[in-house]
């Protein structure tokens, strides 16, 4: 019996729309930042904006997100729960995480906050958005 594998071939560059979902904005400031030469692209044969791997890479600062908002957690969907128009996603954080929180000197001090010791941040958000 012959068993035949096939790799899939390793894509260097992303059409400009999967680009800009990566970065976490629109295609329309992709495009932008193309005229502006923020963003290095290339052309395909059709003359669509291709951009390449290493430049989301570049423009993510080694793979998070460059947005002001830092609890961002990846993981996989455990549950949906639908009820009506609204779905409840929960979702297993599989990565590693830092939470960075802005606190008083008081506070800290009050804490007995040292490097190396144990503690817990708490998240406290309006809203949870999920992205894919």
């Amino acid at each position: 019996m012959l068993l035949y594998t096939y790799a899939m071939p390793m894509q260097h560059s992303l059409p400009a729309a999967d680009a800009a979902r990566r970065l976490g904005i629109s295609l329309d400031t992709l495009r932008r930042w193309d005229r502006d030469g923020k963003i290095a692209t290339e052309r395909d044969s059709a003359n669509r904006r291709l951009v390449p791997l290493a430049e989301v890479e570049r423009l993510l600062g080694g793979g998070e997100q460059h947005l002001s908002a830092r609890n961002r957690f990846g993981g996989v969907v455990a549950s949906i729960e639908v009820e009506g128009l609204l779905a409840q996603v929960e979702i297993d954080v599989t990565e590693p995480a830092r939470i960075v929180a802005v606190i008083t000197r008081d506070s800290a001090e009050a804490l007995g906050l040292a490097v190396g010791s144990s503690a817990t941040g708490v998240v406290k958000a309006t809203s949870v958005m999920v992205e894919r």
